[in-house]
């Protein structure tokens, strides 16, 4: 996982993030672009889905921490995605709504980019963002990705319009 940024630090989600999880993905703002907030069965199933990622790829979704006080404000990491049938390195990120709009999900998201390119060897990473999600769309341009396509993903009985964003290695 990447190093600590300024002002973040990455670690494996476990059980103990569990109710920040709910505070994240049980938020209905929050989870817009998602069709809707998360009930219990659904936080589980995804900590379980990034446990599986830890595993099989060495990636996934990261709790993210405040490194001053070591408080969970979000996750934020890469993994594997099927894109139209190519596989694509992801930058994900979501925040607790209370740490919204101070900068993290684009400093904790570069941090994954660049790890991505220096200790990967990963030439293009990209972000998946649902078109009407301009929060998310602007982290993606911070992080100096560029929307190269829309697609529709399917997902929870919807489709749902996104931007493929990506940036690719200065090396």
């Amino acid at each position: 996982m990447p190093p600590p940024s300024a002002r973040c630090a990455f670690r494996e989600l476990d059980d103990a993030d569990l109710p920040a999880l709910r505070s994240m993905l049980g938020n209905p703002l929050a989870m817009a672009a998602y069709e809707g907030p998360f009930d219990e069965a659904e936080v589980r199933a995804w900590l379980s889905r990034q446990r599986d990622r830890y595993s099989t790829d060495g990636l996934g979704l990261w709790a993210l921490e405040r490194r001053d006080d070591r408080a969970v404000i979000g996750q934020c990491g890469l993994m594997w995605q099927d894109v139209e049938g190519e596989r694509v390195l992801e930058v994900g990120y979501h925040l607790v709504s209370a740490f919204w709009h101070r900068g993290y999900a684009a400093e904790a998201a570069g941090a994954c980019r660049d790890f991505a390119f220096s200790h990967l060897g990963i030439a293009r990473v990209h972000a998946i963002v649902r078109d009407t999600n301009l929060a998310s769309m602007n982290v993606a341009i911070r992080c100096g990705m560029t929307a190269r396509r829309r697609l529709v993903k399917h997902y929870r009985g919807v489709d749902m319009p996104h931007y493929l964003f990506a940036v690719d290695s200065p090396g």
